[in-house]
């Protein structure tokens, strides 16, 4: 079966997310209200035809894969390419942090934002090729006309760049639980037909993170 849809999901809140930490790829969990807010998505996500459900192997996006999974009767597939970029000595630091006790590294950063790798961490760069890596053998393996994929900031922008053939998908926002579509047209090319949807949360409030450099926090 041809793939035509994916569906790319960004996890629910944690409270890292609301404290503005760097996660990167710490196991921290959904907290209670990530929770609700993946348990609201579960209750819609049935007829948004998701037949095949893959998933980062980290925390965050694991539990939120579990609580849709068990809505979609399936069972998630994970994968450790689809993981956030590694933060290296960064993790667990909120931006004013970063900014104040690495100001030269964090100019690198903006500077060379594709290709600078955090100490004891990635680039940009090295997470686009993995995560291209794990999304060219998704697509191969096909399987299902629409595939649902909860994943991180970094890894998303990359997909629907690569997608869209649209660098400026790296200035895209993405909030906690929200749903981006990648729909094939007739031409065969990608285009995006639903970015950043929260509108399953029906005013349940959710963080959002953009492109502007920050990541995944």
């Amino acid at each position: 079966m041809v793939v035509k849809r994916f569906m790319f999901i960004r996890p629910g809140e944690t409270e890292w997310n609301r404290l503005n930490r760097w996660q990167g790829q710490v196991e921290i969990p959904l907290n209670v209200h990530g929770i609700e807010q993946a348990k609201r998505l579960a209750q819609f996500i049935r007829p948004l035809g998701i037949q095949t459900l893959y998933s980062s192997s980290l925390r965050r996006a694991s539990d939120t894969a579990e609580i849709l999974a068990d809505a979609l009767n399936t069972k998630p597939i994970y994968d450790q390419r689809l993981r956030e970029r590694h933060m290296g000595e960064w993790q667990g630091l909120v931006l004013g942090e970063i900014k104040a006790w690495y100001p030269d590294k964090y100019k690198r950063l903006r500077d060379h934002p594709f290709e600078y790798q955090i100490e004891g961490g990635e680039s940009r760069r090295q997470v686009m090729t993995r995560v291209q890596a794990c999304f060219d053998d998704i697509l191969a393996r096909g399987g299902s006309e629409t595939i649902g994929i909860v994943s991180h900031t970094t890894a998303i922008m990359t997909i629907v760049s690569m997608l869209t053939k649209n660098q400026d998908a790296f200035d895209l926002e993405f909030s906690n639980i929200s749903v981006t579509t990648v729909a094939q047209e007739s031409s065969g090319d990608w285009q995006i037909t639903q970015l950043n949807d929260v509108s399953h949360l029906e005013g349940m409030p959710t963080l959002t993170l953009g492109g502007s450099g920050e990541y995944d926090l």
